[in-house]
């Protein structure tokens, strides 16, 4: 059992939410067959010796080629899904926000997982979230950018 009293592996992980100075967000679309197509923030799993901190950085750098201190965290998750591989997980989900004067991006750093399942990439204002026509997640994206602001 773990912390949550399930038997589910705990899967830490740091997202970044990427802000312009338009304040929109940066997410990446994930296409991953039997599913419908969904949008995350930037981020990804702790390895096993890393703290939520470096793995932010560590985590955004690949992402998108941007280096920077993700700051503090600002908030966190605990949603239970099946990973992008079909684990089903229990996850422990630290964020954190960083604000870039340029919103150019560089995917050269993806995994050969990533590259097959992360098929866009793109900038919302924070109204285009509210009527996106597929899923975001997290799902209280909005208020965690609004609280954080």
């Amino acid at each position: 059992m773990n912390e949550s009293g399930n038997s589910k592996r705990i899967r830490r992980a740091a997202r970044i939410i990427v802000l312009d100075h338009e304040s929109r967000v940066l997410l990446f679309r994930f296409d991953v067959c039997d599913r419908p197509p969904f949008w995350v923030t930037v981020g990804g799993e702790c390895e096993a010796d890393e703290c939520f901190e470096d793995a932010a950085v560590r985590e955004l750098f690949e992402e998108t080629g941007i280096r920077a201190d993700p700051g503090t965290q600002i908030a966190r998750t605990t949603p239970e899904f099946i990973t992008v591989e079909g684990e089903p997980i229990q996850a422990d989900e630290r964020y954190f926000l960083i604000r870039v004067d340029k919103p150019e991006i560089d995917t050269g750093g993806h995994t050969e997982l990533e590259r097959k399942v992360m098929t866009q990439h793109r900038w919302f204002t924070l109204s285009e979230l509210a009527d996106w026509p597929e899923a975001i997640f997290p799902d209280n994206l909005v208020e965690i950018i609004s609280t954080a602001r």
